[in-house]
């Protein structure tokens, strides 16, 4: 029998879209799509943008996860060890219904659509991801939000045996992050488990991640184990270590410079280094959908 060989294309490259992920979302019966419930396939989404998606090698091969090393190939080498399943959720705070919820349990009910959406990097690049998933908002109205809640904070994995970053301490962990309540139960605001019709790479996020696609990507938390909702803002890794260039929202804004490097542009993953840059929209394109969450509010000083 041949065995497949890297370059040989993908489904995804000769299957229509909705197809490809309807095909894949049936089929993978102890995947992650199956915890949703019987025959549930990914539907399109009418938030995705028409943009074609960038290669899936790319968004499979150059990442940000710090707990497995600070080179952007980093999480490609070494996140193939972390263990993904069995995988728990804590879920807590200020909710009606806390407890340690299996990943069944957290994607039970809860329908899958496909997802195309911009993801924007700090570094100034970015990339267009073909993300599965669905609305954190239904997972917060499950488990009862109480209205002293203000805020939602996660918290990703730490297993120093698998995530040698975590051994070299660059940063503290565990990684946290968090969004104000309005900004969580917004319906953009999604959970993914997969990308382009498989389950999420473990260097992506596997198996439970969160998208926010209007910030920057060192808001969408990765590998979350634990979600709380809480009264007070919720201290977050990126704005503890370095508060002067990042603050609690992270909104994608062409007008506000991260102090060593222009925001007004950007650099699509796939491009070329020579291709020309790409003029940074603000809210990363998502304007219409999120501005007024900041009606108000100075953006040059809440960043």
């Amino acid at each position: 029998m041949r065995k497949p060989h890297p370059t040989d294309p993908q489904w995804s490259d000769v299957t229509p879209r909705a197809m490809f992920v309807n095909r894949r979302a049936l089929m993978l019966g102890a995947g992650a799509f199956a915890l949703a419930g019987p025959a549930t396939a990914a539907t399109p989404s009418r938030f995705s943008v028409t943009e074609p998606p960038t290669e899936r090698s790319a968004i499979t091969s150059y990442n940000n996860f710090y707990e497995f090393g600070f080179a952007k190939e980093d999480p490609a080498r070494h996140a193939g060890k972390m263990k993904t399943d069995p995988w728990a959720v804590q879920i807590d705070g200020l909710v009606d219904r806390p407890g340690s919820y299996d990943l069944a349990d957290v994607m039970k009910n809860q329908p899958l659509e496909e997802r195309i959406y911009r993801l924007r990097c700090v570094e100034a690049w970015s990339m267009i991801v073909p993300w599965i998933g669905f609305e954190l908002a239904g997972l917060l109205n499950r488990v009862g939000v109480q209205p002293s809640a203000k805020y939602v904070a996660f918290e990703t994995l730490v297993d120093p045996e698998t995530m040698p970053g975590v051994r070299g301490r660059n940063l503290a962990y565990p990684y946290v992050e968090g969004l104000r309540l309005d900004e969580a139960m917004n319906p953009l605001t999604i959970l993914a488990t997969g990308l382009y019709g498989d389950p999420l790479p473990n260097q992506n996020g596997a198996p439970i991640r969160l998208v926010v696609p209007w910030k920057y990507g060192f808001k969408s938390i990765k590998s979350i184990v634990r979600i709380s909702l809480v009264a007070d803002e919720p201290p977050t890794t990126w704005s503890a270590a370095q508060p002067s260039e990042y603050g609690f929202y992270a909104n994608v804004n062409p007008q506000v410079d991260h102090p060593r490097w222009s925001q007004a542009s950007e650099r699509r993953v796939g491009d070329g280094l020579f291709a020309k840059r790409r003029e940074t929209l603000m809210f990363n394109g998502y304007a219409d959908e999120v501005a007024g969450l900041y009606a108000g509010m100075d953006l040059a000083k809440f960043y």
